[in-house]
């Protein structure tokens, strides 16, 4: 299925939000602690100089804008109402963001000692580090690429391989 390149830029950071939810939810919580309140304002500062919610902004526009197209779809004459609502509703929720980064921060906090966070914030903010940063998004959406395209081909052998073994079973295909 071929989706247009508007259509992938607007779900790119959906997607990748989805990838880190993932990521973060398959951490088996058996190393999850309850974390001090050093190791969180620490944890706060990783989020921070990361640029760990950046992939998270779309998401309260995206999400007033999808209630706004529910509302249009059932009667369209909405628009300029909506609109402004919506306009109004975005503005309202900006400051939710704070939420999201403080369970980020938490999410760190509770995999992370307090030591390692200390140690994380040095390397993020070591050259090394800044280059990591920058170029990790870059290597995330290459990989997806790949990962795609590979599993695109994949597919397509196991579907001949499959065709070819049904054949010699006798069946018409």
């Amino acid at each position: 299925m071929h989706v247009s390149p508007v259509v992938q830029s607007f779900f790119r950071p959906f997607r990748m939000a989805a990838i880190a939810a993932a990521l973060a939810m398959s951490a088996p919580a058996a190393f999850a602690q309850t974390p001090s309140p050093a190791a969180l304002l620490t944890a706060n500062e990783i989020v921070a100089v990361t640029g760990s919610t950046a992939l998270f902004t779309p998401l309260i526009p995206g999400v007033v804008e999808q209630a706004k197209l529910l509302f249009l779809q059932q009667d369209p004459s909405l628009s300029k109402d909506a609109t402004e609502v919506a306009t109004k509703m975005r503005s309202d929720l900006a400051q939710r963001m704070g939420e999201l980064t403080g369970q980020i921060a938490k999410i760190y906090a509770e995999r992370f000692t307090e030591q390692e966070l200390k140690d994380l914030l040095v390397f993020y903010k070591s050259p090394l580090g800044k280059k990591l940063i920058i170029e990790q998004p870059n290597i995330a959406d290459a990989s997806l690429k790949f990962a795609q395209a590979w599993a695109n081909k994949l597919s397509d052998e196991v579907v001949e391989k499959m065709r070819v073994e049904l054949k010699k079973k006798g069946h018409a295909l």
